[in-house]
């Protein structure tokens, strides 16, 4: 049996929008480093794209159960974004953003008595964490090996005979 818990809710709705918003953006930069060839960059974008679509889930769930409603309106608007290193570059702050928010929501739930959504927002932390150690890793191959890292990210697709993206 849910209750109403108004600041649960509202944090959880600002996280609905901040989620809708990444995954709008990540399915763009999806497409476009696809579409440039860069495959196992593309392949990790969707992946990490469905990932936040899970956390959407989680947090639509946990606010029906406190009888509120799904605030279903992206934060942001998609930034057209194509050249792959400010692609991760911007990937790395959005989720690093992401950590100190839910960091934050959850310290709120704690300190109104919600322990269910501050338990919510500290799993979120833990993916949001590794989705930013993946696209930091991707900037340090891209400084330690320069422009030849995503030449070979895009001939390793060619040679593979261009497969696209695998679900």
């Amino acid at each position: 049996m849910g209750t109403k818990k108004p600041k649960s809710i509202e944090l959880l709705n600002k996280a609905v929008t901040e989620e809708l918003g990444t995954i709008h953006q990540y399915m763009y930069w999806h497409f476009h480093l696809d579409d440039q060839g860069f495959t196992p960059l593309a392949n990790m974008v969707r992946r990490i794209a469905i990932v936040e679509m899970q956390h959407l889930e989680r947090l639509a769930e946990r606010i029906l159960f406190l009888k509120g409603d799904v605030e279903m309106v992206p934060a942001v608007e998609v930034q057209k974004i194509t050249d792959p290193e400010k692609i991760l570059n911007k990937a790395a702050e959005l989720e690093n953003t992401a950590v100190e928010m839910y960091n934050d929501y959850a310290n709120q739930c704690a300190a109104n008595a919600d322990s269910v959504s501050k338990q919510l927002f500290e799993s979120l932390v833990t993916d949001e964490e590794a989705h930013f150690d993946e696209f930091d890793k991707q900037l340090d191959n891209i400084k330690r090996f320069g422009p030849n890292y995503l030449a070979l990210q895009s001939f390793a697709d060619a040679s593979a005979g261009g497969a696209g993206p695998q679900a």
